[in-house]
């Protein structure tokens, strides 16, 4: 025999069930930190068929930099099977889960994508607005306020009728806010859904923060084993650079030696015989050997640097003629093109020679056969006053795999280098609060600096 309920038993009924929903809730949130997964739970809790509370759901995020609400995902019912019960049927021990199948089919339906598209700029002075994320309050639109507002065109194009929306707040600040409306039945939403909506809403709010709260500390702790992880590497290398400067000091002085006592037999002995090879061969590695003890050392030494005016195109012409044999055995045609003078940069005219003139041997190095050397000074004048050096080569060009890595130290492709030469001058370059920048061009490559000119 039916027994017809009063509506006092019916709203205690409607209360249990809707505590119940807000139980199940509470222990889901405490079942993931994932963000993606968290909002699919969000949503699909409050539109699925057996909540019967609303057909569809839409969540914005807000932007604290730009201060937009952001859209991130919406789901009807449609695509809102009922949750899944983890944990058993007792509603105090069980919680809900959501597959991989049904996040993904959810978010590749054709009005979520159009929701993660949408942009709603918080002060465009729409109330409804102000009144979710400024008051914290829930908002309808067909509240009064909503009946002559026009800016309210950033949501009604995704909610055609009636719609209610409540903001999303962790620690009294509005992070969000879900806006629900029933487009296939067109109900009405009731002020007590609106009520639970509100509660429910609350807790999303709590549980979204925590999320992203966990979510940064996560990219924290990564980016500080990432720094911890450089910095071990750092103080190997630096105790790889004490132990092999101090190796290199070792080195060269029983090398100047032989060197010299080498050089002693090639004067002492006729170039016909065999022996005068041997002291010449002898004589040449100890010089190449030397030359790379030389380069090591001043990659490993602490840099100083004499700051004084200095003009570029002097340095630049100094190093050209210092490599006037070179280019004569090379059989290279060097070209270079200066704007109008002076070209006064605050530097070490020692570093800085030493950077052109290993950009200008290495371009030798790489045109065995002849070629053209250009180098061009040029003048930028824009906010911050420069003056750029561009040395161009016809040798080929480099490699494309290799360009990225041609500044590394101990990176070489020559046979009888040490890879210090392009990582030094890079160095010297940095100290002068300038930047070097290398490229292919149609039949060379082309290095250019840029430093800032003296004021």
């Amino acid at each position: 025999m039916d027994i017809d309920k009063s509506p006092h038993s019916i709203e205690t009924d409607n209360r249990l069930a809707e505590l119940t929903l807000l139980y199940q809730f509470s222990n889901t949130m405490l079942s993931t930190i994932r963000l993606n997964k968290l909002t699919h739970l969000i949503l699909t809790a409050i539109t699925m068929p057996s909540s019967n509370l609303f057909e569809r759901a839409v969540l914005f995020l807000r932007n604290e930099k730009t201060n937009v609400l952001q859209g991130m995902l919406s789901v009807t019912r449609l695509k809102s099977d009922d949750l899944q019960i983890v944990g058993g049927q007792d509603v105090l021990g069980s919680r809900w889960d959501i597959s991989d199948e049904t996040i993904s089919r959810q978010r590749s339906e054709e009005f979520c994508m159009l929701v993660r598209l949408t942009r709603i700029e918080i002060d465009k002075g729409c109330p409804l607005i102000n009144k979710i994320v400024y008051g914290r309050s829930p908002g309808r639109s067909d509240d009064t306020e909503c009946h002559q507002c026009t800016s309210c065109h950033f949501i009604r194009p995704l909610c055609n009728g009636i719609f209610a929306a409540v903001p999303l707040v962790a620690r009294e600040t509005t992070i969000g806010m879900i806006v629900v409306d029933n487009p296939d039945s067109a109900c009405e939403i009731s002020g007590s859904a609106l009520h639970f909506l509100q509660l429910f809403g609350n807790q999303a709010g709590m549980a979204i923060e925590n999320s992203m709260l966990y979510n940064r500390i996560e990219d924290a702790h990564l980016n500080l084993k990432d720094a911890q992880e450089r910095l071990l590497h750092g103080e190997r290398l630096a105790a790889i650079g004490e132990m092999v400067a101090s190796l290199a000091h070792e080195l060269k002085n029983p090398l100047i030696v032989i060197g010299g006592f080498a050089g002693r037999l090639i004067k002492s002995l006729s170039s016909s015989t065999r022996e005068y090879n041997y002291a010449e061969t002898i004589f040449s590695e100890v010089s190449r050997l030397e030359k790379m003890l030389a380069e090591i050392l001043a990659f490993s030494r602490k840099p100083t640097i004499c700051f004084t005016a200095c003009d570029l195109e002097d340095i630049v012409q100094d190093c050209l003629s210092c490599c006037t044999t070179t280019f004569e055995d090379h059989n290279i045609k060097v070209l270079l093109s200066a704007d109008d003078r002076p070209w006064v940069v605050m530097g070490d005219s020692h570093q800085l020679k030493q950077v052109f003139l290993n950009l200008i041997l290495n371009a030798c190095d790489v045109m065995p056969e002849g070629g053209r050397l250009t180098l061009t000074l040029k003048k930028v004048l824009k906010d911050k006053k420069t003056v750029t050096v561009t040395c161009v080569d016809t040798g080929g060009g480099i490699a494309k795999e290799i360009l990225p890595k041609i500044f590394n130290p101990f990176f070489t492709t020559k046979h009888h280098g040490t890879g210090l030469g392009l990582a030094i001058v890079n160095r010297i370059i940095l100290n002068h609060l300038g930047s070097i920048e290398v490229c292919n061009t149609g039949s060379g490559a082309a290095f250019t600096l840029t430093m800032p000119l003296a004021e």
